[in-house]
């Protein structure tokens, strides 16, 4: 069995990518607002600064900075996918067998548990370690569209932070990246 470490230390900043099961998949997308309800709900019990959100149609990335005295950005992310997965199962979602288990694509263990199988079991993510480590993170969050083909310009994608930040002055509207165009998680 394989043994996860993740590097939790308190207060700091994370860089996250968070991927549907089924890959090609648009449901973030189509059923945004169940995200932004799981979302909200989620930040309201276990509060986060959320420095830079982008949410494509199969995966999501964030940067996000815990409270102080604060390591606990699993319980966020489980609680993320599993209020999203409650609400699409309200709504009558049934996902696509993925390839695998017998049973639906999901562990047998995690089905007893009400799992649906809609997210892949974990996330990756990324200690941020300097400012320039945060600003290539930050900056892959709103390039991230562009880089997948979604749109031209980093603006024309409407689920990602880059807006909140132009209205904030953090960047300008032609801001166009290039440079931080790594594989941060993919």
């Amino acid at each position: 069995m394989p043994n996860f470490r993740r590097a939790k230390a308190e207060g700091a900043t994370y860089f996250f990518t968070v991927n549907l099961a089924q890959r090609g998949d648009t449901l973030l997308v189509d059923s945004i607002d169940a995200l932004r309800e799981a979302y909200a709900q989620t930040v309201k019990d276990h509060p986060v600064h959320c420095d830079a959100m982008v949410v494509l149609p199969d995966h999501l990335h964030a940067v996000w900075t815990l409270p102080r005295g604060d390591r606990n950005f699993s319980i966020r992310w489980g609680a993320i996918k599993a209020r999203f997965s409650i609400l699409m199962r309200r709504a009558g979602f049934t996902p696509p067998p993925p390839i695998g288990w017998a049973n639906g694509g999901v562990n047998p263990a995690l089905r007893r548990k009400g799992e649906v199988g809609l997210w892949q079991p974990r996330f990756w993510e990324h200690m941020i370690r300097d400012e320039a480590d945060y600003r290539a993170h930050v900056e892959y969050c709103w390039g991230n569209p562009v880089k997948h083909g979604l749109v031209e310009q980093p603006t024309d994608w409407v689920f990602s932070s880059i807006h909140r930040d132009i209205r904030a002055g953090l960047v300008s509207s032609e801001w166009r990246g290039g440079q931080n165009d790594g594989d941060f998680g993919e």
